[in-house]
Order: C-alpha cells, then structure tokens, then sequence
C-alpha cells in the first residue's frame, strides 16, 4: 500500500468514527426519550480496482422489531380501556357501599331500616319521627346523586370520546404529513430516522383509542387501518365523524339516534355496533361502553331500587286513611313508568315539614285529619314489616328474593364484582404490557453501558487511524529530507 493510500484510508476511517460518535452521544442523549429508538452507523468497504482502499458509511439505521411492536401498541390500547373501565367501576362500588358503617346507598338503607324499627318501638317519640324522615330524606339524596353521578359520567364519556376523536383526527392528519416528508428525504439519514421515531409515536397515540395496524407501503410510506380492516390513513388521512351530545337522560341512547356514534367514510365505528367496522378496544372502546351500555344499566338498577322503595311503601294496606292508589311516605315527581326514577323520588309533601306537611302524619297516615294517639304504631309496623319483607325479582340483571335493604347490598355486591373482575383485567393487561414494552426497550432501545461500550472501540479506531496518518507524515517528512 502507497503511503497516499495509507493516509485517504485513514482519512476515511477517521470521518466514519466521528459519525459513529456522533451517533453514540445522540442515542445516549435520548436514551429516556419516549419513543426513541437506538440508531447505528451502516458501514461498507470503499473499493477502487477490486481493492480496499477505505471504509464510508452508507446511512444511519434504526433498531426495529415491528412484531414486538405491534404486540405493544396493541397492548397500549387493552390498558388504557381496561384502566378507564376499572376506575369507573371503582367509582360506582364505593358510591353503594358495602357495608352499614360506610356512607354509600347501603347505608342510608340500613339506617332508614334501623329508624323504622326504632320509631315502631317508640311511636310517641317526635325524635324518633324526626330521626326517620331525615333518614328517609338521606335515601332519596343519595338515589337522587347516584343518578346524577350517572348523567355527568354518561356525559364526560360522550365529552371525552369527542376529544379523542380530534386527537386521532390529528394525528392521521399527521402522519400524512410525515408519509409525505420522508418520501422526499433519503430515508437513511439522521433526520430521516428522527421522522419515523415521531410517526412511531403518533402511531402510539391513536392506538390508546382504537386498536391499529400499520401497513409498510413503497418510499417509506405507511397505511393505517383498524384491526376490522377499515382504512385510517391510504395515502390520505381520513377524517372520524362525530357530534357531541347536549343531554344524557336515562332515555338518551345511541340506538334511538339521540347520541352520536363514530363514521369513517359512512362506515359505522361504533363499538358495539353490529358493523363489521365496530371498534372492538381501546379507549373508545371503554368509552362507548360505560356510555351507552354499562351506565344506562347501572341507572336501572338504581331506579329499580327506587321503584321497589315507592310501591313498597305505597302498598293501600300499610295506611288506611290516603287514596287507594296515591303514594305513601317516598313519590315519583314525575311520569310514573318513565325511565330515570331514581332522579326523581321524593318525600311525600303531606308528611316533610319543609313542604308544609306534618311530621305525625308519618305515624297517623298521610290522610288522616289530625293528629292521633301518639302510642298507635300500627302505621309505622306496617311500614317496617313493607320495607323488610322479601319479594322475588327478576330483572335488569337482578334475580332473586329480597327485602329493600338486601336488593341494595345485592346491587352493591354485583357492582363491587365488576369492579374487582375489571381491576383483574387491567393487572392482567399491566403486567402483559410490561413485559412486551421491555421486550421492545431491549432491542431497540439505548443501552447506556453498551453505547459506552462502543464509545471506547470508536475511541480505539479513532486512534489508530490518527497514528497511520502520523507515521505516514513522519515517512513523507523523511523522504522530504532525502
């Protein structure tokens, strides 16, 4: 090898180990970037003549494992639906109750039951009375927030589905742009890779919403379809359609067309659907769920509940002196058989003093004229023997023989079940996710002792090329003396 020779190969060696480092001290300097993937200098054999006369590099790479993450992006989806869905369920168990001590709907039964008994034993006693009708009033407070609690959910899904749709809507639009970007770009370059990390990451967002596959198309491009196959981005984004809604009563529902569902192109998204497009995970998912199947379900159990309250204690046998047929100590405010009740029980005005009733009346009848002997608890026994006497039910999922006390701790044991089952589901979810995106980290992420590692080789290859070129300058200085 001529000297000349000697020095251009060292030259070339020297140009490909500061890119090298450059590289290291990027990858190292992102390591905790979310999205980052480890980059690496490509290197080939510079030839001139069949010879080797040098080393150059053709590109910066990105480390990949598309399968793994798939199965992460995928996994992305199941947690953040599972994780919505938990944390609602946990909201609605721990507003029953599960036990008498608590201060959920449970309670306020077992205390309005408790009161009951005691104003029976001491039907005299204006404490006693006073005791019952604010623990009557606590019953129809907390029937009344549950239900309200049900309509703000209702409506924070439906106002949540809607800024999930922009963040999508954005983000397709987005990663047209970066398709379009990187089919003018040499897909080889630092910038190159650091537009693809920025897609990766787009790609990432909308998989939270709606489970996705990312389809490799030529120059770079990528395609974005829902796991039912209905196209998100095919050269162009598409746009997902939805109007927000304004009310959320129990008779709000998307199948009477009073509540939006989700439409690319005219296909219907909607989960549940009966549509082969029906988006079938992810925050969506969870979302459409709780507002249009879950807590539509959950408020008829409530007004169940209410309902069972009213004609319990409505029965014409229990007193004597009001019409057949009116209500007795709790009222429906409203259109009796309509949907929504627990919203609107009430206490009959003729026995709350707050209303201009009598407070005796709840131990001489809502119809009776005056007050009458203050031992008679002939009234409230048959009150107390209504609310604790066992019926059967069969319905809005509920079956079985219960007092009113029991279909409530029924209802709350149910719902506590949906609880635990959906926190199962997101450990289960957590820890698969877990273990997948440290799969992913390990092959394609930055290993600060590896990438020192490296730093070290380069340092030596730095060096010995910067020794050729030194003692090819000493062999020419000699020559130069000769």
């Amino acid at each position: 090898m001529s000297i000349s020779s000697a020095i251009n190969t060292a030259q070339s060696g020297l140009r490909v180990s500061g890119l090298r480092a450059d590289i290291v001290a990027t990858n190292v300097a992102n390591a905790s970037t979310p999205g980052y993937v480890r980059r690496s200098v490509v290197l080939s054999e510079t030839l001139l003549g069949g010879r080797t006369v040098g080393v150059s590099s053709t590109g910066v790479t990105r480390a990949e494992d598309s399968v793994l993450t798939t199965q992460r992006r995928a996994l992305s989806g199941d947690v953040a639906q599972a994780s919505l869905m938990a944390s609602t369920w946990q909201v609605l168990s721990s507003r029953l109750g599960d036990d008498a001590e608590g201060t959920g709907l449970f309670s306020k039964f077992s205390s309005f039951e408790s009161a009951l008994a005691a104003s029976v034993a001491s039907p005299e006693s204006g404490t006693q009375l006073a005791a019952l009708l604010d623990s009557a009033n606590a019953v129809v407070k907390e029937l009344n927030n549950l239900s309200t609690l049900v309509t703000q959910q209702r409506s924070e899904a439906d106002r949540e589905i809607a800024d999930g749709v922009d963040v999508v809507n954005t983000a397709l639009k987005k990663i047209e742009a970066l398709n379009t970007q990187l089919t003018k770009m040499d897909r080889t370059t630092s910038e190159a890779a650091a537009l693809m990390d920025e897609r990766q990451r787009t790609l990432d967002t909308i998989a939270e919403y709606l489970p996705i596959q990312a389809i490799p198309r030529e120059n770079g491009k990528l395609d974005v379809v829902t796991v039912e196959g209905v196209y998100l981005v095919a050269g162009t984004a598409k746009q997902i359609e939805f109007t927000p809604g304004t009310s959320f009563g129990a008779d709000q529902t998307v199948d009477n067309g009073a509540l939006s569902g989700l439409t690319v192109d005219g296909l219907n998204l909607t989960p549940g659907a009966s549509s082969y497009a029906a988006v079938s995970g992810g925050m969506f998912g969870a979302l459409f769920t709780l507002r249009d199947t879950d807590l539509p379900a959950f408020n008829a159990q409530i007004d169940m509940v209410a309902e069972d309250l009213v004609t319990r204690l409505s029965a014409d046998s229990i007193d004597p002196t009001k019409t057949p047929g009116d209500f007795g100590l709790f009222v429906d405010t409203g259109t009796v058989g309509d949907p929504g009740l627990a919203g609107r029980i009430a206490i009959n005005a003729q026995i709350d003093p707050t209303q201009g009733g009598n407070l005796w009346r709840l131990r001489d009848g809502i119809g009776a004229a005056a007050e009458g002997p203050p031992g008679n608890n002939s009234i409230l026994s048959a009150m107390s023997d209504a609310f604790t006497a066992v019926q059967s039910m069969n319905a809005n999922g509920i079956q079985g023989s219960f007092s009113s006390t029991e279909l409530v701790a029924h209802i709350a044991s149910v719902t506590g079940q949906k609880r635990i089952s959906h926190e199962s589901v997101l450990s289960s979810a957590s820890t698969q996710y877990e273990i997948v995106a440290q799969s992913e980290l390990t092959e394609t992420g930055v290993d600060i002792d590896s990438q020192m590692q490296d730093l070290l080789v380069i340092e030596q290859a730095y060096a010995a090329n910067a020794r050729v070129i030194e003692i090819a300058n000493q062999m020419l200085q000699q020559l130069m003396e000769i």
